[in-house]
């Protein structure tokens, strides 16, 4: 998918929303369970998510972790969640988060396994140990390295905004990044809880698609995101997880899924798209 397609998306469904599909076996429906074994339930529990979600959203993102630690066959239920978004919702973007980050041959082997085994969009990934763990994932045309600058998370003060000849270390990482790369294959991610800091890097970075988590449950805001980081045609994906995929426990999960998605997927008037 290019960036036009995804502008194109976000333009036609007045949406912005990516849905985050990290999906706990612990927290589906009894009436999801009843019947089924873990993996047709998550299965079924996802299909079910993205159906109805997929009319109010532009990306879907699984969480590897919530896959991986099912072994061979959680794996096979990731292959079988990306088919489904393919096979009925093919507007769709699909970002494996991963964020992975190793060098040479491996760095290779992740990007292959992404983009060509699974067949994901884009791939969120670990800047830490240089260029060299990205450059890889920039060989795929329409595919795209998501870049961690600036995370949500509390902790993300121990080395992200420590500075380094006058400036702060996620922007050390960004201008790196957009050295080796272009609007049409790298993404980076901005935590919603660092909204101050968006007019900043939007203003380095223009045409760059920023993936935003920590709306919701961890504090952030999407309204401050889109108003200090949109660019002239959005140019954000907000994600949002746990807030959506759990918004009901009982057998109105996946309606309850819709309303939340539908009421999370903020797209201000005051944004005129440009051609």
């Amino acid at each position: 998918m290019t960036t036009d397609q995804l502008y194109s998306e976000i333009r036609k469904k007045g949406s912005m929303l990516c849905v985050g599909l990290d999906t706990d076996y612990r927290k589906i429906p009894e009436s999801i369970k009843a019947g089924r074994s873990v993996m047709e339930a998550i299965l079924e529990f996802n299909c079910r998510i993205i159906d109805a979600t997929a009319p109010h959203c532009v990306a879907f993102k699984p969480n590897l972790a919530f896959y991986e630690y099912l072994g061979k066959e959680g794996m096979e239920v990731l292959d079988k969640t990306v088919t489904h978004i393919r096979d009925n919702h093919p507007g769709q973007f699909i970002i494996a988060d991963a964020k992975r980050g190793d060098i040479g041959n491996t760095a290779r082997m992740y990007a292959k396994s992404y983009f060509e085994t699974f067949d994901f969009d884009a791939v969120t990934l670990s800047p830490y140990m240089g260029s060299e763990t990205v450059v890889p994932f920039l060989d795929y045309p329409g595919r795209f390295a998501i870049v961690v600058a600036l995370s949500s998370n509390p902790s993300s003060s121990d080395f992200q905004t420590i500075g380094k000849e006058g400036k702060p270390l996620y922007m050390v990482v960004i201008e790196k990044m957009m050295e080796i790369s272009s609007p049409e294959n790298m993404m980076f991610v901005v935590g919603a809880t660092k909204a101050d800091k968006f007019k900043e890097i939007r203003t380095f970075c223009p045409d760059n698609f920023f993936l935003v988590p920590g709306v919701g449950a961890q504090g952030g805001s999407a309204e401050d995101v889109i108003a200090g980081g949109a660019n002239s045609k959005g140019g954000i994906l907000i994600n949002s997880s746990r807030g959506i995929i759990y918004a009901s426990s009982g057998e109105d999960f996946a309606q309850a899924a819709a309303t939340e998605a539908s009421s999370s997927a903020v797209f201000p008037v005051s944004i005129q798209f440009h051609e």
